[in-house]
């Protein structure tokens, strides 16, 4: 059965209640493959999930919290742009810290746990394929590895390094390219995950790029989440 854009809002509703709220109790550190569902509340999304840390990672020293990007509003909805139509994002580009991937499809496996990128050096970032296509109205949810199993940096090492107003290419099936400006980046830690902020409705068309953080020595664990958020530049910008 096909998805449509309305369908897709909701099941990345219920897909959080259910099971997907991806790094809110957890991360996406390199051990991990995939995340542990959490019980399904009354409510479409919950206010946190429980997900599975990695036994083992690579160290990756955490910039304190102080040093995410400066917050920056996103635009009243009547300044919103007009969403695109529906399709499947293919490549992922961010000029300003040279990253660039092919974007894999990420769903849910036969438990209703959300599959995540390998952690392997070169694992490209992947699409959550129940949240909006890159440039649908709402947010696209893409997830990518702070570092690579064995060390290394990930796909996402570098989102920290984004400001306010840099480009996030994201080139599209039907030969279109969705391009967002950046808004701001926060971290998170894992029980303080802000599920409706992250992952509910928007009025316009946006982007959720996602990774983990706060790399505690003594565990081996990532303890935060770090996203980063971006709307969607009418005509693809100047």
């Amino acid at each position: 059965m096909r998805n449509t854009p309305g369908g897709r809002r909701r099941r990345l509703g219920a897909a959080a209640a259910a099971a997907f709220l991806l790094l809110a109790g957890g991360s996406i550190g390199p051990a991990a493959t995939t995340l542990t569902p959490a019980p399904v509340p009354s409510v479409s999304v919950p206010d946190s999930a429980a997900l599975t840390s990695p036994e083992t990672a690579a160290p990756v020293p955490a910039p304190s919290p102080s040093s995410s990007l400066p917050a920056a509003g996103s635009a009243a909805p009547n300044d919103q742009p007009t969403g695109m139509p529906e399709s499947v994002p293919e490549t992922l580009h961010i000029p300003s810290i040279g990253a660039q991937s092919k974007l894999i499809r990420l769903g849910l496996d036969e438990q209703g746990a959300l599959t995540v990128p390998s952690g392997a050096p070169g694992s490209p970032a992947g699409w959550y394929e129940h949240s909006p296509t890159p440039g649908e109205t709402g947010p696209a949810v893409l997830l990518g590895h702070v570092n690579a199993e064995g060390g290394g940096p990930g796909i996402f090492a570098d989102l920290r390094r984004l400001s306010p107003g840099d480009r996030i290419e994201v080139d599209r099936k039907d030969g279109s390219t969705a391009v967002f400006a950046v808004l701001r980046g926060e971290q998170y830690p894992k029980d303080e995950f802000p599920t409706q902020k992250v992952y509910g409705n928007t009025a316009g068309p946006e982007l959720r790029l996602i990774t983990c953080d706060g790399y505690d020595p003594k565990t081996g664990h990532f303890d935060d989440n770090y996203v980063v958020y971006a709307e969607l530049v009418p005509d693809g910008g100047p």
